[in-house]
């Protein structure tokens, strides 16, 4: 055997691996393929009505939007309104009523004792204690130009 016929002859075992790997190469490419392909085809069964399901979803959230923005617009119309009769109401029979409060207020006072409002916290009714004594007199002290309050007057007792 000449030089040319081994070098012929390995160059065609090279060749053969060569051929057989890319065959093993292939084969196993085709079977990726194939797996590939099943895999598509089972998300698409299954995307399909996931899709539809959401696009449902989608729609009902719309609706529940639209109906929220219905009762949100009705909210804010009765706000206004129950805000203008407020202000009516307090425009109309606010100021009698602080006025007929005050009356009120200046009678009790005028007709209690002492100019006091006939209340001093013993039972809650008028200057009297509960065994029906009367109340202790109040002494007032002057300052001129100044009025010091009863309860700054007193001296604690610890």
């Amino acid at each position: 055997m000449t030089g040319g016929e081994v070098a012929g002859i390995l160059v065609a075992v090279f060749w053969a691996i060569l051929v057989s790997f890319l065959a093993v190469v292939l084969v196993r490419l085709a079977q990726t393929l194939r797996a590939t392909t099943r895999l598509m085809a089972e998300v698409t069964e299954q995307a399909v009505p996931l899709l539809a399901d959401a696009s449902a979803t989608v729609r009902s959230a719309q609706t529940q939007l639209d109906r929220v923005e219905a009762i949100a617009s009705d909210v804010q119309e009765v706000t206004s309104n129950a805000s203008a009769l407020s202000t009516t109401v307090a425009s109309t029979f606010g100021g009698p009523l602080v006025k007929v409060a005050a009356f009120g207020y200046g009678v009790r006072r005028a007709m209690s004792r002492d100019g006091r409002d006939g209340r001093d916290g013993r039972d809650g009714r008028d200057g009297r204690d509960g065994a029906g004594a009367p109340p202790e007199q109040v002494r007032r002290t002057i300052v001129v130009g100044r009025t010091v309050p009863a309860a700054r007057r007193r001296k604690r007792k610890d």
